[in-house]
């Protein structure tokens, strides 16, 4: 179905079909090229990090980082039950066990106190994931892995631009990683990074991705890499939508300010608002219905008015893969069978934002 106001789209305005000309011109296409080292470093001068490396999506990122970290059979990392499953996939890739932790209901983000309860001897690190734009308490997280010595892993997908008191995501832990897909904030198409201050573990992340080969010998490679790399096209369209993601932010507060002035007189829908001393960035603009059974019937009224949405992810804990019986998460589940996510790209206008708030209200208010 082709839909009137998508749920995403990116915009594309900038010097992204110049500087993609001059890949073109030049014949670097690949893995090599100007544009690769120009993108990591304006990201890393906009992030605040000292390292980062470019990666051909935001899952292998979070492989790369976890790799780095020397996660593997035997060990356990702690990561939020409602996230995309990616997140949760990257752990299994390297041998470690997921433990799921569920959210806090206000926030909609991981429970310190649940991370406190799920830790074991076996536990080495924690994954944060700031879902849809909110930041996590991280001064809750950062001190439960200081008293118990863990490692901190910053899951950014959904967030750049993200702030918790001052400070952006992705800057807290020992290591973080972005996602560049076509819905996120800014995009590459696909494309992820790592970021870190820590420059033996960005060593190791560089090592990795480019299949293991040694520095200073040709064609020699000391250990079993991976072909993450970014391609030089990827990273000059990342690079043109650098020069823009003040604008993007920008508007995307504005997008979702225009939800809530539209929304406020509705009582049976909570819209997703900042919570704390933070700067939720908005990557989705989300709301909860107050029942469970009308969140398919509003997001099928508004598919007929050509209004594209998608329910929040489905708690990983409960897939096939990774489910265990007696293992619950009341919060998480309670949010993902009643969120919505609604259209929040950064060249939506007021009038759409009115047309689409109007079709809610309209229906919310129906007799149920």
């Amino acid at each position: 179905m082709i839909y009137k106001i998508p749920l995403y789209q990116p915009s594309l305005t900038g010097n992204e079909k110049k500087y993609v000309n001059e890949c073109l011109d030049s014949t670097w296409i690949s893995s090599k090229g100007k544009f690769i080292p120009l993108f990591e470093q304006k990201f890393a001068e906009y992030i605040g990090v000292r390292h980062a490396a470019s990666v051909c999506n935001g899952t292998v990122a979070l492989h790369l980082a976890l790799m780095a970290l020397g996660m593997g059979p035997g060990d356990e990392v702690i990561v939020p039950t409602l996230t995309y499953v990616a997140s949760v996939n990257a752990i299994a890739y390297t041998g470690a066990t997921p433990v799921f932790v569920d959210s806090l209901p206000d926030t909609w983000q991981m429970d310190p106190n649940d991370v406190e309860v799920k830790l074991s001897e076996r536990t080495k690190a924690i994954m944060v994931v700031p879902i849809y734009g909110h930041p996590c308490d991280m001064d809750a997280i950062m001190e439960i892995a200081r008293i118990n010595s863990l490692y901190v892993i910053e899951d950014c997908a959904e967030a750049i631009g993200s702030k918790y008191k001052g400070q952006l995501v992705g800057t807290f832990g020992d290591i973080g990683t972005f996602s560049f897909f076509g819905n996120k904030t800014i995009t590459t198409g696909e494309g992820g990074m790592v970021v870190t201050n820590n420059e033996e573990l960005y060593n190791k992340v560089f090592h990795l991705k480019g299949q293991g080969l040694s520095e200073g010998r040709e064609y020699w490679h000391d250990i079993i890499g991976y072909n993450y790399r970014m391609t030089n096209i990827c990273a000059a369209i990342g690079l043109a939508q650098m020069e823009q993601v003040q604008t993007f932010l920008m508007k995307k507060r504005q997008i979702a300010n225009w939800y809530a002035e539209e929304l406020i007189n509705c009582p049976k829908i909570e819209f997703h608002r900042e919570i704390g001393d933070l700067y939720h960035s908005y990557w989705m603009c989300s709301i909860l219905v107050d029942e469970l059974r009308k969140r398919d019937v509003l997001r099928r009224r508004l598919a007929e008015k050509g209004i594209e949405t998608r329910p929040f992810f489905w708690p990983v804990n409960l897939m096939p893969m990774y489910y265990k019986e007696n293992m619950h998460s009341p919060v998480a589940e309670d949010l993902a069978s009643r969120g919505v996510n609604l259209p929040s790209y950064p060249l939506l206008t007021k009038e759409q934002v009115h047309f689409v708030s109007h079709e809610i209200i309209r229906v919310m208010g129906e007799g149920w």
